[in-house]
């Protein structure tokens, strides 16, 4: 006898501006559908501008989870993202609905599909010397130093990768092993439910920034953005070490209000902040090469998505079958209304 098939969740993946909510919400239109968040800037309450946070009819149309979870100066971690996505995920599954993942925090996706990587937990006073030596000596520094402990991670970090060049460093300190040996001994976790990856992909890159610019423009129309920032900074417990205030968009206008640049400056830089994003974003996409690649840019990409997973949910339910033709889309435009 065979081994049963795992119930099915779908990972809509994608850049920033790739249209992720509206092809999640479309889908939802047609399948019993719960939304799981997969961004690591919508767990914070009170941070809806700059993280273009679905707004309060989106909200109701589907069951969401993950949004507005913490507090700005708390902070969320990907071990903490992996267990309560498994949890949701299973509990929608029980409910007879399907599971979508959406969102564009690659991290959050691989620790979902990978696992976790069993690295010793942060020591502050560890963080605090490597920060002064790092205030000596500078990020580039500290990556050279990096690359005589563990050359394959100090490879692919960038030298001023201040994140990343501390938690390698730290973790040298505390297990006395380069974090790429330990790395290598992870083994793969096996998730109780099959990820059905659907990446929303720009065809034309130039397309997607301009897409960002006017986001970004339209985040700070009226001074919405700067206003938000403003009721945050008001509180007095919050600063630019917190990983909340580390989100982009958050740290230019924080410093557009401290004096340090203008406004087309601060636009400027946000718009290349997330840019890069974006960039990175679609460097991690291009590792999974499992993943069902969709032009966000295409018209019909929501529907395209729809598609392919009525297609995958055949195997998974009793259901008339939909005649596909060869592009992967119903030939009778079943449920693309």
């Amino acid at each position: 006898m065979g081994h049963a098939r795992k119930p099915l969740a779908v990972a809509i993946m994608g850049p920033t501006a790739s249209g992720k909510t509206a092809a999640a919400l479309l889908i939802a239109q047609h399948i019993p559908c719960e939304i799981i968040s997969v961004d690591s800037a919508l767990v914070y309450r009170g941070m809806d501008i700059g993280t273009a946070k679905p707004n309060a009819a989106e909200l109701a149309a589907v069951p969401h989870h993950l949004i507005d979870i913490i507090d700005p100066s708390q902070a969320y971690s990907a071990a903490q993202f992996r267990a309560d996505a498994q949890r949701l995920v299973m509990g929608i599954i029980g409910r007879g609905k399907l599971p979508l993942l959406v969102g564009g925090t690659m991290l959050y996706f691989k620790s979902l599909m990978n696992g976790l990587d069993d690295l010793p937990p942060a020591d502050p006073a560890i963080r605090a010397r490597l920060d002064a030596e790092a205030a000596a000596i500078g990020w580039p520094g500290m990556h050279a130093k990096l690359a005589q402990l563990d050359p394959p991670t100090a490879e692919r970090l960038k030298p001023n990768d201040a994140q990343r060049i501390q938690r390698a460093l730290e973790i040298i300190e505390l297990s006395r092993q380069p974090m790429s040996q330990l790395l290598a001994q992870q083994p793969q976790a096996e998730l109780p439910f099959e990820l059905l990856p659907i990446a929303l992909e720009p065809s034309d890159r130039s397309v997607l920034h301009q897409r960002i610019a006017d986001r970004f423009d339209a985040m700070l129309a009226g001074g919405a953005l700067l206003d938000e920032v403003q009721r945050l900074r008001q509180r007095g417990d919050l600063h630019l070490g917190l990983p909340s205030m580390r989100c982009v968009g958050y740290r230019q206008a924080w410093e557009y209000i401290d004096g340090q640049f203008d406004l087309k400056t601060l636009r400027d830089k946000g718009i290349a902040a997330t840019r890069q994003l974006a960039k990175r974003q679609l460097t991690w996409l291009r590792a999974m090469p499992d993943r069902i690649v969709i032009d966000c840019l295409a018209p019909d990409a929501a529907q395209t998505a729809l598609a392919h997973i009525q297609a995958a949910l055949l195997p998974h339910a009793t259901k008339p079958r939909i005649p596909l033709d060869k592009s992967g889309l119903p030939t009778d435009n079943i449920g693309l209304r």
